[in-house]
């Protein structure tokens, strides 16, 4: 296994030979009481202490990055490559095999959330990992039907993550402001594209939705780390509720969609060191992404980067706000 760097697009891509592993396929392996079928060691339970876990974290069955070893990064010719180092855990959301998120109460989530910013903390310690992805697949590209997020820890910023950095970073730069709270002031001003607001969050439909219906999910105030941010960690549950009902909205008009947080690099990393994202803490802000996956396409495929929605989001942010949901 190994990364290659892709010297075009500046993407790197796992080169791995062979065919994949499969999950156990007779019972459910995620399920309370088949704990033996899942990789060792559980990495983390919550409730902690308690006999009878809701979420329970642990290495994955066919994981697409090793914890093993160095990246050892080197040049051939013009290319670049190194060893597949970093982590790939899977997060076992709830104990009932057929309940969604949309499904559980506040506490159940706000354990999901504490479980991502645990995680979070714990790989970031590891200063080989430049940055920590947590995302979720619900229907299409889910790998079992039981509720689960995965955390992948990797040699690399992401792609998407690297351009949200340095659209944040140039921003500051020229305004000594955030990009993304001048955004939330906007649409909490404007309303349009505001599917919710609480105290301390909001949802909303971006300005330049790549997709029908997808949704945002940020903290009114500024904040750069998803697992290092207080109001996080005291308002967990507010933002639990929010998360909730904007899945129980997207769910009512597109069963599938891709969940990603969108949080700090590792500061740990030599990236830092050498001042690479020096007013990270001033210039990002923490956020959800909510992806809805349409089942047909509308248009033909013209590249990756460009997306088609059939829905503006102005009037995506209104559909959602008029969908009834759990209070």
């Amino acid at each position: 296994m190994e990364l290659r760097k892709d010297p075009v697009t500046r993407s790197w891509v796992v080169i791995r030979e062979g065919p994949s592993k499969a999950w156990p396929a007779e019972h459910c392996p995620l399920c309370p009481g088949n704990e033996h079928l899942t990789p060792s060691p559980t990495l983390l339970t919550l409730p902690e202490n308690s006999p009878a876990w809701q979420v329970r974290v642990f290495p994955h069955f066919d994981p697409l990055f090793r914890i093993e070893g160095e990246t050892a990064r080197v040049a051939d010719g013009i290319y670049d490559r190194m060893n597949g180092v970093g982590a790939h855990e899977v997060i076992v959301e709830l104990r009932d095999h057929d309940r969604h998120l949309s499904q559980a109460s506040d506490e159940e989530i706000s354990r999901v959330l504490e479980a991502y910013a645990r995680r979070l903390l714990d790989l970031k310690k590891d200063d080989r990992f430049k940055y920590v992805s947590v995302f979720k697949n619900a229907g299409a590209g889910q790998e079992v039907p039981h509720s689960h997020s995965q955390v992948a820890a990797t040699p690399f910023v992401p792609r998407r993550i690297l351009h949200e950095l340095r659209s944040a970073r140039d921003y500051f730069e020229l305004k000594e402001r955030c990009l993304f709270c001048d955004m939330v002031r906007q649409e909490l001003k404007e309303k349009t594209r505001l599917v919710e607001a609480t105290d301390n969050y909001l949802a909303l439909c971006p300005f330049a939705s790549r997709v029908a219906y997808e949704v945002w999910v940020l903290p009114r105030r500024h904040a750069h780390c998803f697992e290092r941010d207080p109001q996080a960690s005291r308002y967990r549950a507010e933002l639990a509720g929010l998360l909730r009902r904007s899945w129980q909205r997207l769910e009512q008009l597109v069963p599938d969609y891709h969940l990603a947080l969108h949080t700090s690099p590792n500061t740990l990393t030599a990236l830092e060191r050498i001042g690479y994202w020096k007013s990270v803490e001033d210039d990002f802000h923490w956020h959800f992404e909510l992806m809805p996956l349409p089942q047909h396409k509308p248009r033909p495929y013209l590249t990756k980067e460009v997306y088609f929605a059939t829905v503006a989001p102005e009037a995506a942010a209104a559909s959602l706000r008029s969908l009834p949901v759990d209070s």
